[in-house]
């Protein structure tokens, strides 16, 4: 790939050296710049292409005309569609930062978007077949709006529609709608294959002869459809009708639907789930459901990796980390040992992938590993040449190198605002952070954050919507920023991650709060900055895909403490990690270690359980399935048992492999006949103690009890014995 890196100051009004970002711009082919790219610089650029024979330009274009402009260059140029990629250098940096900050900053926006490109997935769809039948509760308008498009049911909900217009002075039409008698009790299933569960106190074998209207008590009984208010009283007039269709104590159906719209509902998904409508309805309601009949095709969004799920085995629940964190009830348990995602209603958001400690799941755009690289990119302080860029560090760039983990939704255009204001003349400048996008803060996890810090961030700040995120509601990050910086104070470095809200009309708290977090909070990181590039792994052998949270975060905390100084010889914080501690309960049964999804638990040949630290993501299996309750898993990495900082054959195996350490001694039961070891003593003992009764006298031959022959040797008693 021939890459060239085109740089613009906006007609002179960005406040960049132009010069000095060519400088900075690194693995291109060619770097040129003017002070209107789009205008007088474009026969130049068209020059460049041929002469370098580029296939993909990297534009500091922000403007949509300015886009469209080199997107029609592409074009003519022959080149692939995609072929421009654009950097927002404008309002993110030349419009808000002193000159020299928004020279650096500019000049690594450029090296981040050259790395993504290079780990930029392949574009890959989903679809789900889905038919045209919608449930509307008790929106005759809705309902209404829906008729020439879809197949319209009107759950009545309680209300009268009678000559097939709601007795309220509506003006909907129904006659193409299809109303039901009956009051919502719950909705049940997914897009495509929703079950509405109704409740009413009529049957299906009414024939609208209206007798219960005109004898039951006034204003409890609906004419269209005919149905009885849950509260009517009891009464002779319940028996008036000629088919018993009446029943008080009510009557529940399902009716089936493809997509189901209640305004008055509340969905159990915070960030709401594909088909399913709940609060005020207007035109962008309507348009997401007409766009939905007949079928979904979207792209896809996760990569999975089942076979390294830690969710369950053996009918034990494990990990609810991705089911927990799902705002869109795209994870199901569909039994109690694991879990399913439906692709088609995943929104995209990155809240699975970010709580998943294994990789089982995670994003296709932007992957970790691109995440990762775009971090290294912005932090990285060589040139083309093998030298130091002198714009960073120092006096005459960005000193304190912050890491931005920003929503590409309103976080990204309260910041555009932001520029936009500053440009016309508002004093709006804050600390010149260095962006990395996301889909949604959500997409933020502790790997993400323990990565920036081992390359030489000074801090990270998480930049999202606030009270109203589109995914997750109100203060998301919160939890994540308390349990982080609790981290980073255990690791030496204090304090280092916030998370901060912009409100696009009110610019001055989102300036004073980060300049306060840049300027007061971070003090400099014994962490050299741009040197560090992560492999995302523990070790090559392990069968998790690279970048998976657990991993990244180990890696990356090995990183720092090559540089700091821990305060704490357990880390707290970092919800992937887990101590084992066993108690004299223990009969060495095989349970934990056959449920440990890492393989973090083993028992050796001389009746030891031995546990590997570093293996361990805190999945719970093991706790949840030890039939003697025998263990108790904590939260926490603990330094000291780390294979590095452990003396060989201290609480190791006999090979010295300082990964495993014993936390139970036992003694392994050998054969009385062929004298191999079978199974733990204490275990034996157990089963004796629980089952001896039951098979005492089957082997009147033996001088032994059953329990001590291994399997096979016990079957060839048995069959001795007969």
């Amino acid at each position: 790939m021939n890459v060239g890196a085109f740089v613009c100051s906006c007609g002179g009004t960005c406040d960049v050296d132009l010069e000095s970002v060519r400088d900075g711009v690194r693995d291109v082919d060619v770097v040129a710049s003017s002070e209107q790219l789009c205008r007088d610089a474009l026969p130049a650029v068209d020059g460049l292409i041929d002469e370098y024979d580029l296939d993909q330009l990297i534009v500091g274009a922000c403007d949509d005309g300015c886009k469209t402009t080199f997107d029609d260059l592409v074009e003519r140029n022959g080149l692939h569609p995609d072929a421009a990629a654009y950097v927002d250098h404008r309002e993110r940096a030349g419009w808000v930062h002193e000159r020299d900050d928004a020279t650096d900053k500019t000049a690594r926006l450029f090296n981040a978007r050259r790395t993504g490109l290079e780990y930029e997935a392949a574009t890959r769809t989903v679809s789900r077949e889905a038919g045209e039948r919608v449930v509307v509760v008790g929106d005759a308008e809705t309902a209404a709006a829906l008729a020439d498009s879809a197949e319209v049911t009107l759950l009545a909900d309680g209300a009268e529609y009678a000559d097939g217009r709601r007795d309220d002075d509506s003006d909907a039409d129904l006659s193409d709608v299809d109303i039901e008698r009956g009051r919502l009790v719950g909705v049940e299933g997914g897009f495509g294959e929703f079950e509405v569960q109704v409740e009413a106190r009529v049957t299906e074998d009414c024939i609208s002869c209206m007798k219960c209207v005109k004898e039951g008590p006034d204003g409890m009984v609906t004419r269209r459809p005919v149905d009885i208010h849950p509260d009517a009283p009891d009464g002779e007039w319940a028996d008036c009708c000629p088919t018993d269709a009446i029943d008080l104590a009510g009557v529940t159906r399902t009716v089936e639907a493809d997509q189901v719209v209640d305004p008055a509902g509340t969905s159990t998904a915070r960030g709401g789930r594909i088909g399913y409508y709940t609060g005020p309805v207007d035109s962008g309601t309507i348009a997401s459901v007409e766009s939905l009949l007949g079928g979904v095709s979207k792209p896809k969004y996760l990569d999975l990796d089942m076979d390294v799920c830690a969710a369950g085995d053996s009918g034990q629940q494990g990990c609810t980390a991705c089911v927990d964190a799902c705002p869109h009830d795209a994870v199901d348990r569909p039994a109690v040992d694991e879990v399913e995602f439906d692709l088609t209603a995943c929104e995209n958001c990155g809240a699975c992938t970010s709580s998943c400690p294994t990789g089982a799941t995670s994003l296709r755009e932007p992957s970790n590993e691109r995440i990762a690289r775009e971090v290294e990119a912005l932090l990285s302080r060589e040139t083309d040449e093998g030298g130091i860029w002198p714009f960073t560090g120092g006096d005459d760039g960005i000193e304190t190198p912050v890491i931005a983990f920003t929503c590409d939704e309103r976080a990204a255009a309260a910041l555009d605002e932001y520029g936009s204001r500053a440009a016309a003349g508002e004093d709006v400048t804050y600390p010149p952070v260095l962006p990395v996008e996301v889909n949604c803060t959500d997409t933020v996890g502790e790997g993400h954050v323990m990565h920036a810090l081992a390359a030489g961030a000074a801090g990270v700040a998480v930049i999202g919507c606030g009270g109203d995120c589109l995914h997750s509601g109100p203060d998301p990050k919160a939890e994540l920023v308390e349990r982080l910086n609790r981290a980073t104070r255990d690791l030496g470095l204090g304090e280092r991650v916030a998370f901060f809200a912009p409100d696009p009309s009110e610019p001055s708290e989102f300036v004073e709060e980060l300049s306060s977090f840049t300027e007061l909070t971070l003090d400099p990181t014994p962490v050299p900055e741009g040197e560090h590039r992560s492999t995302g792994v523990v070790r090559e052998d392990k069968p998790n895909p690279a970048f998976n949270s657990h991993d990244w975060t180990l890696e990356s905390v090995r990183r720092i403490l090559e540089f700091a100084e821990p305060e704490r010889e357990t880390v707290r914080g970092l919800k992937d990690f887990g101590v084992m501690s066993v108690n004299d309960a223990c009969n060495l049964t095989p349970t934990c270690s056959t449920l440990c999804p890492t393989d973090a638990i083993r028992r050796t040949e001389d009746g030891n359980l031995q546990f590997n630290h570093e293996d361990c993501v805190n999945c719970g299996l093991c706790e949840e399935g030890c039939p003697e309750t025998a263990i108790t898993m904590e939260q926490g990495l603990d330094l000291s048992r780390l294979p590095e900082n452990r003396t060989a054959g201290e609480g190791a195996v006999a090979d010295d492999d300082p990964r495993w350490e014993t936390v139970h001694d036992g003694e392994m039961l050998e054969c009385v006949r062929c004298g191999d070891p079978f199974t733990s003593a204490a275990s034996a003992e157990h089963i004796q103690s629980e089952v001896g009764d039951l098979v005492e006298g089957i082997a009147p031959n033996s001088e032994h009890s059953v329990f001590e022959y291994c399997g096979d040797c016990r079957a060839q008693l048995l069959f001795d014995n007969r």
